[in-house]
């Protein structure tokens, strides 16, 4: 039986978030990168995660913290809320989601409006509202 993406899409996860943390395809939608990013920071892939952030904007020196933190927490689940632009066509998009996750044995939350854009032809995370 194969095993589900983590994104919440019910896919199997070689066919769906696994393809494009691994290169063999690129995200062609800025949700599909925004999901993407979820399942690596469930898998604390941070290599991935600075690979598809902005390069001007692209937290290296945070990257240890970050492998640190997204392995310390539980991930619980991610909804997307909205989307602006962001299509196979567009140059820029924006997703708005939710990400729960239990840290510490409580239940948090990730509420953000994230900011894509084109990069190289690839989408690439840029900044985000947090809520």
């Amino acid at each position: 039986m194969c095993q589900l993406c983590p994104c919440g899409l019910n896919k199997a996860a070689a066919e769906c978030c696994e393809s494009i943390i691994s290169g063999k395809r690129n995200a062609t939608t800025a949700e599909e990168l925004m999901r993407s990013r979820y399942v690596a920071f469930t898998k604390a892939d941070v290599n991935y995660l600075m690979l598809s952030h902005y390069s001007k904007t692209r937290p290296i020196r945070e990257k240890k913290s970050i492998e640190q933190w997204a392995k310390s927490v539980q991930w619980m689940g991610l909804t997307i809320l909205n989307t602006s632009e962001g299509k196979e066509t567009d140059n820029r998009g924006m997703v708005e989601f939710r990400a729960l996750y239990v840290e510490e044995g409580e239940l948090r939350e990730i509420h953000e409006k994230s900011i894509f854009e084109r990069e190289g032809g690839k989408w690439v995370y840029t900044s985000g509202i947090h809520y």
